[in-house]
């Protein structure tokens, strides 16, 4: 029987950069990828739970290797990135995942602290990927870059200026380098997960999850990192060709309820 369509929807094969992949999002995004065939590139700071990622695709039979990586050290970007695409020959996909939380009042002591910490690990961070990976990416069939950025990138809550103001920069940053880098064919979107269960929201209590989830979102839930990640992938597929540019909600429905 003959093919009806033209356009890929495999990533076997395809080499894939994750940061932030030793737990939450990061973890789940490596795992799908990985299922999906391509050969990932697991990255983190947190070297013991980058091994669990790591060995946890291995054993399943996938490829996975894991570079340990400090997304705040530009020298260490270039180092890894150029390690990875010798490794793999080649990068076909940027996913820009690590991140750190912030919540601190304008007014505190150490806001200025935060605010230079959050700006360099979650806006800074991913343009220096870019810009590492670019040549290789030029290079690459299908290239891909996915930056994932907040729902506090489309909206704001009290308190998290600074993290507010970085996830504002990816989604701009994204708008932006996609029209700039889709004449050459690389696409460059963002995802902004609302309330997802993480590393970084597992001190919540989870009633206070549950009321939230019920006011707020049209799921009445919080999700999981594995629906973020099948997120993430749509929009890596060679198939997602004419999709750019886009800043896609993962939140249940949290931006568009009013009531």
């Amino acid at each position: 029987m003959g093919k009806l369509t033209k356009f890929s929807r495999s990533i076997e094969g395809k080499v894939a950069l994750i940061t932030g992949a030793a737990s939450g999002m990061g973890r789940a995004t490596a795992r799908v990828l990985a299922e999906a065939g391509a050969k990932v590139a697991a990255t983190d700071v947190n070297e013991a739970g980058l091994k669990e990622t790591v060995d946890a695709i291995v054993e399943a039979g996938f490829t996975a290797e894991a570079w340990t990586l400090d997304v705040s050290d530009a020298d260490a970007i270039k180092r890894v990135v150029a390690d990875v695409a010798e490794r793999f020959d080649g990068l076909d996909i940027l996913i820009n995942n690590a991140g750190i939380s912030a919540s601190t009042p304008i007014d505190h002591d150490d806001y200025e602290d935060g605010w230079d910490r959050s700006l360099t690990v979650l806006l800074t961070a991913h343009q220096r990927m870019i810009r590492a990976a670019l040549p290789h990416l030029r290079k690459s069939e299908s290239p891909r870059i996915v930056n994932i950025a907040s729902t506090e990138g489309l909206g704001a809550t009290p308190r998290s200026s600074q993290y507010s103001a970085a996830k504002h920069g990816v989604v701009g940053l994204t708008r932006s380098l996609s029209t700039e880098l889709g004449k050459e064919g690389i696409t460059v979107n963002c995802i902004c997960p609302g309330p997802i269960n993480t590393a970084m929201t597992e001190r919540i209590p989870e009633e206070n999850k549950a009321t939230y989830a019920r006011r707020r979102t049209s799921l009445r839930r919080y999700g999981d990192p594995e629906e973020v990640a099948h997120a993430t992938m749509s929009l890596v597929l060679p198939a997602a060709s004419f999709i750019t540019g886009v800043a896609l909600p993962v939140d249940g429905g949290l931006t568009i309820r009013r009531a």
